[in-house]
């Protein structure tokens, strides 16, 4: 097992990659519809509606995504549900992707000028309207690059979700570590294949925003 050579290391973490790029994807789209119908839901003008995104906000913002791991994992099968690795992941990362997701939007929603909005009510638009036609459009060249941002974080969170047996990038390289004896090997290859992930969406970042200039 010590004598594994380079690239069949290298290749069984290409392979754990696949996993790491899937749960990366399904956290961010799923994260972002939620995080969308949270943002509508927290923009409103009914306050017992804005309370309870405003603590599920905290929660999840104010919580590790361990501890959401180990809730979802290990505290629903206190009542008898079994879910897999795959799935508590899915979920605890969509759940913690939409809290911050909602959160980042409603600050890019807030700082469109309020006489946008005052446009929209005197054209007779309604509050789904008004956000639909006038201030989603102008909020998302402000939205766009801290978003791209954000997925760096989604992607380097996929990491703790070794912690419950889904087997990604990470417990991939502990696995192989486990088997060869070759920690410093592994988990170089481990942290440049994270780097070649995050690297270009930090980069893409940068390039949106200056393309966009939404400061100006």
């Amino acid at each position: 097992m010590s004598d594994f050579s380079f690239w069949v290391i290298f290749s069984n973490l290409l392979l754990a990659t696949r996993w790491t790029i899937a749960l990366s994807l399904i956290a961010f789209v799923a994260g972002g519809v939620v995080g969308l119908l949270l943002l509508f839901a927290r923009m409103s003008k009914i306050r017992p509606l804005t309370m309870i995104v405003s603590l599920y906000i905290e929660f999840f913002q104010g919580t590790p995504l361990l501890m959401q791991l180990f809730m979802l994992f290990f505290g629903v099968a206190l009542f008898g549900i079994e879910i897999s690795p795959w799935v508590a992941a899915s979920l605890a990362l969509t759940l913690w992707t939409s809290a911050f997701l909602a959160e980042i939007w409603r600050g890019c929603v807030e700082s469109v000028p309020k006489g946008q909005w005052e446009a929209g009510s005197s054209i007779a638009l309604n509050y789904i309207e008004q956000m639909r036609y006038v201030i989603l459009p102008q909020a998302l060249r402000i939205a766009v690059p801290p978003t791209v941002g954000f997925s760096v974080q989604i992607v380097k969170g996929t990491a703790l979700a070794s912690i419950i047996g889904f087997v990604e990038l990470t417990k991939a390289g502990t696995m192989l570590n486990n088997a060869t004896f070759k920690p410093f090997l592994v988990y170089s290859l481990v942290g440049l294949i994270y780097f070649c992930l995050c690297y270009p969406l930090s980069v893409a970042a940068k390039s949106l925003e200056r393309r966009l200039n939404a400061a100006r």
